[in-house]
């Protein structure tokens, strides 16, 4: 545990620092003797300014300390039946609102199922042990099975695992939305929650166990398991008891070895009694099971059967207006007799009828060309949809004129735009190897250099300083000294901010004001310190006249801006149970929340030191602008968190590139109204790899300028 403790960066760092600036004030006492008359004050609040902050980085090393002396020993109160319930209880309802709205969204029931059949699979080498899949009998017909009747068999199974394989488009992720659904809506207390996950957010290189990684994806995407009355081990605790049901998405998304590398770790780190599910290419996990020797252990496999023109043509017909284009029906009679085998091609997908309804029923626009094209390539045809469908999806997803609707966009883009930047960002994630589908904000810092935003941010604040100095002391030096200082720590500090993730705070003081009696006490131990401190040195210093007044002054300073700043910050990230699931809106929020705070409390501080250097006789002027730049400083660049900060940075040089938007944000929520992306917890996902894959392709065709009107015909 000791070992654990100093490998704690963060703790290292303050203990560090603290005893670096400690010798910086202890420097700063000997400085009024060799420097130009008049600068003795400047020398003074420097080394207030050191002490204070040396204090509070050496306390907060000794309070993490104590902290864990004094929890060493303790053994964690076990979770109760009761709490597991609650916990339970909690996640279904979150996973249940976040893929209710996708469900509507994406129109999966309007109006009615897509009829693609699912049937279990004939190639027995990608079935393991077909004897102990399921007790007697238990097939996955070639029928349009109705999702009740599919989770039903998924219950029959005697250890629930199932995998779901399929071609590109064939709905395998519909599929396993809607089966989360049902089961969470037909869910008995006794059988666990079943949570969708994207396979290229598991690193097996970091967590070797399914488990693991299980547990790190429920804490960051539902923060609310680790609620303070439920506990912060929570997630693990659920998945430790097999209280989770992980639905695994996309698993043909990873590159070859690491595939293979994930079906090899699901099977050595699954129990017994573990459940699954898996969506899987056909191709890609045959080639997985191959290259392993083993198929995934006991799991049921499923694949779906092409559907046929005549079904095809039935829910298309269901899908149009009461009076639908003259066009129309010539188009459904050729589906159905097969004199369009590239139409008929792309519609036994779901997604090739999804395109369809997307580009040529939703905005009532003359069909013919699904004529032409149906008879020729279905490459073509396909390419053909993917080019329409942004301006299409553009043109019928207006901006609601009144009050916002949930499955509207808030703000008017052109087509031309929307291409655009979904196109940066389909090349950016092909470039990204080890996380080719997840869209997080906060990545976009890393889409582009970071040298040029650092520095450019570094020399303003230097500057900045310099020239707030420079009018108040009337020195040249000191203020070149003061700019110079500032721009080197500004831009050591903000380095890491492009690589960090978000952070939330709960603003809620029901039942938590309790928790910040050990922030004053710990708060106390710092000042007392920092009081020891100041004492020590003025009396070092041979003024041992100042030596009470000094000891004031730096206890006081370092209790508040201790207590302002690093325990406020640690107070206000405990999230509670009525936290809605974290969506990438939210976690942008939140982290925006999270930086107003220590803002916040950097002002405080300010204040507190502005008010010590107007009573060691400090101008008034000087003081406050001291205090206001220690607070500002302060507030910015202490805390885990600056991804927003680190977005707001970027953002703007993306925008003057054209890449993106500087609402990115809304540009980024409304892509996800229009139903071009997805949300997955704090991320975005393209709808569909194909079209993510068809934008990063360069023979993507671009929209013209301006969107393309809906038309209406009798």
């Amino acid at each position: 545990m000791g070992a654990r403790y100093w490998q704690n960066r963060q703790t290292k760092t303050s203990v560090v620092v603290g005893v670096l600036l400690l010798a910086l004030a202890t420097l700063t006492l000997k400085l009024p003797g060799y420097l130009p008359k008049g600068w003795g004050i400047t020398a003074g609040f420097a080394n207030v300014v050191a002490a204070v902050t040396g204090a509070i980085g050496l306390g907060n090393g000794l309070v993490q300390f104590l902290s864990w002396w004094r929890k060493r020993g303790a053994a964690a109160a076990a979770p109760t039946s009761a709490d597991v319930a609650t916990a339970k209880d909690i996640l279904s309802g979150l996973v249940t609102q976040q893929w209710r709205d996708e469900t509507v969204l994406r129109s999966l029931c309007d109006p009615e199922p897509m009829p693609l059949p699912w049937h279990s699979t004939e190639r027995r080498e990608l079935a393991a042990r077909p004897e102990i899949i399921a007790k007697g009998t238990v097939a996955f017909p070639g029928l349009d099975v109705h999702i009740a009747d599919m989770a039903r068999n998924f219950r029959a199974l005697r250890c629930r695992r199932l995998v779901i394989l399929g071609g590109p488009g064939t709905g395998k992720t519909t599929l396993a939305v809607q089966l989360v659904l049902e089961l969470l809506r037909t869910r008995g207390p006794e059988e666990p929650v079943p949570v969708l996950l994207s396979a290229a957010r598991w690193d097996d290189r970091v967590y070797g166990r399914l488990q693991d990684w299980l547990a790190a994806s429920l804490a960051l995407d539902y923060p609310a398991l680790r609620a303070e009355g439920l506990g912060v081990d929570m997630p693990e605790t659920l998945v430790a008891r097999g209280e989770v049901l992980p639905v695994i998405d996309g698993l043909d998304e990873l590159p070859d070895t690491a595939r293979a590398d994930m079906l090899t770790a699901l099977n050595r780190s699954m129990y017994e009694t573990d459940q699954l599910i898996l969506t899987c290419r056909t191709e890609q996990f045959a080639e997985s099971v191959e290259e392993i020797g083993d198929a995934l252990t006991a799991a049921a496999v499923i694949e779906p059967q092409p559907m046929s023109p005549a079904a095809a043509a039935d829910y298309l017909e269901a899908c149009l207006p009461t009076v639908p284009h003259s066009v129309w029906p010539q188009v459904l009679a050729e589906l159905r007799k097969g004199t369009a085998p590239a139409l008929s091609e792309v519609t036994s997908t779901s997604m090739g009828l999804w395109l369809v309804r997307a580009t040529y029923i939703a905005p009532r626009v003359d069909p013919t060309p699904l004529l032409k094209l149906g008879r020729g390539s279905a490459a073509e045809l396909r390419d053909h949809l993917c080019d329409q469908l942004i301006p299409a999806l553009v043109s019928t997803r207006r901006p609601a004129a009144g009050p916002p609707q949930p499955f509207r966009p808030l703000h008017a883009w052109t087509p031309e735009q929307v291409d655009r930047w979904l196109t940066y960002l389909s090349r950016q994630l092909a470039r990204n190897e080890e996380d080719p589908r997840d869209v997080a904000w906060w990545h976009l810092a890393r889409y582009t250099s970071t040298r040029t935003v650092r520095f450019g941010t570094a020399a303003v604040i230097g500057v900045v300083v310099g020239l707030a100095f420079g009018l108040l002391t009337k020195s040249v030096f000191f203020s070149a000294m003061a700019g110079l200082f500032s721009a080197l720590v500004a831009e050591t500090l903000i380095g890491s901010w492009f690589t960090e993730s978000p952070g939330h705070a709960d603003f809620h003081l029901r039942g938590r004001l309790a928790e910040l009696l050990p922030a004053l006490r710990d708060g106390l131990i710092v000042g007392a310190l920092g009081a020891i401190v100041g004492w020590l040195m003025a009396y070092a210093s041979g003024k041992p006249a100042f030596a009470l007044r000094s000891s004031v002054q730096i206890g006081l300073l370092a209790f508040v801006g201790f207590v302002a700043l690093l325990s406020l910050i640690r107070w206000v990230e405990s999230p509670t149970a009525d936290l809605t699931a974290r969506s990438p809106r939210s976690t942008w929020q939140a982290d925006r929340n999270l930086t107003a705070i220590r803002i916040l409390g950097g002002l405080v501080v300010g204040i507190a030191t502005a008010g010590v250097l107007l009573y060691s006789g400090i101008s008034q002027n000087l003081s406050i602008l001291v205090g206001l730049v220690l607070g500002l400083l302060f507030g910015l660049v202490l805390g885990r968190h600056h991804a927003w900060l680190a977005y707001k940075l970027t953002i703007p040089r993306l925008a003057t590139r054209g890449s993106l938007p500087l609402r990115a944000m809304d540009f980024l929520d409304d892509a996800h109204r229009l139903g071009l992306l997805r949300t997955e917890g704090p991320y975005y996902q393209f709808r569909h790899i194909e079209l993510q894959q068809h934008l990063a392709d360069g023979r993507h065709v671009a929209p013209a300028q301006e969107p393309r009107p809906p038309t209406r015909h009798p």
